[in-house]
């Protein structure tokens, strides 16, 4: 079977594929795979190392070989989106246990089923690039914030842990939020 084609492009089809392998074609789950296999390693890559990546790599694509028969969505690259989200973040979660600690990645989003796998991931990254960047703040800007934003606390809980009025928190949060503005345009260019 061949990737059909338009005036010299090809054009991939999920539905032509997926329909070969169904029907018992040996070379249609590999094909498959060699079409989205940079898509999962793009994924993986944002969670883990190089040296993890196949590892996980052929998880995903073990999961997706005994999946494929079942798949009722119409979005294949979306699913298969999904599930190397969720082994990427079984993978950490397990080798954190083990080494490092807790993980630091949201799964709250992967859990919100309206979640693209790219939107999450560029989620992940402004996440990270905002705890850089309030890391350079002033410390008593910087625990505002981080207290405020990633740990969920009120302004009269901060208040009350910096041994300070309300007004001074909503000051010191005004002030840091303006000073990471200014640093993400900077970074963003």
């Amino acid at each position: 079977m061949k990737v059909s084609e338009r005036r010299g492009v090809k054009v991939w089809n999920d539905e032509q594929w997926l329909l070969s392998f169904r029907r018992g074609d040996p070379n249609a789950f590999e094909t498959i795979i060699k079409h989205y296999q940079g898509y999962v390693f793009a994924i993986i890559l944002n969670f883990v190392n190089e040296n993890e990546a196949p590892d996980i790599a052929q998880e995903v694509f073990l999961q997706l070989y005994r999946s494929l028969p079942h798949f009722q969505s119409n979005n294949l690259k979306a699913w298969i989106g999904k599930i190397t989200v969720h082994k990427a973040i079984d993978w950490k979660r397990s080798h954190a246990r083990h080494n490092e600690g807790p993980s630091d990645i949201d799964i709250t989003a992967v859990k919100d089923n309206t979640m693209m796998p790219d939107e999450f991931i560029i989620k992940q990254e402004n996440r990270r690039q905002i705890q850089t960047i309030c890391r350079s703040l002033p410390p008593r800007y910087a625990q505002v914030i981080i207290k405020f934003y990633f740990e969920n606390k009120s302004y009269l809980q901060i208040a009350r842990e910096e041994g300070v009025s309300l007004r001074t928190i909503e000051s010191r949060l005004y002030r840091a939020k303006h000073m990471i503005r200014s640093q993400w345009k900077e970074e963003q260019g």
